[in-house]
């Protein structure tokens, strides 16, 4: 699992096209300020790693939210952090743990569509901590 992580000051996303025939139907627009977004991209092997991936990716958006006080958190699929990913039923089945795990911590957990391609902006905070890139 890959993680790229950033505190933005205003974040904003609109779906524009279906890209995995089976995804929910999504029409409105996410719109969210003073929140952590985590880009997460799902590798081969996850899977069988899951519990220490969830655990670790629970730990890092903690410790990101925790270096600017917020409890808002956006959780966002973005393969293309890497060559190789996992199906989308693992990703899915990985967030899901993490979004339970971060909400029963008191955070606000967002998601954007997943199997879309979306069209957004942000506006990401200048401090060398608010843009973070993980391995886990």
């Amino acid at each position: 699992m890959k993680l790229l992580m950033f505190f933005v000051h205003e974040f904003w996303l609109r779906p524009q096209k279906k890209t995995i025939s089976e995804a929910p139907e999504f029409n409105g627009i996410i719109e969210e300020s003073q929140a952590a977004i985590i880009f997460y991209h799902a590798e081969p092997g996850d899977e069988q790693r899951s519990g220490n991936i969830i655990s670790k990716f629970v730990k890092n958006v903690k410790w990101l939210a925790g270096k600017f006080q917020t409890k808002t958190v956006i959780l966002h699929s973005f393969n293309h952090l890497g060559s190789e990913k996992a199906s989308p039923e693992v990703a899915i089945a990985i967030v899901e743990e993490v979004k339970k795990k971060l909400e029963n911590s008191g955070y606000r957990v967002l998601e954007t569509p997943f199997g879309y391609q979306n069209e957004w902006k942000m506006h990401v905070a200048g401090d060398s901590l608010a843009k973070v890139f993980k391995e886990i």
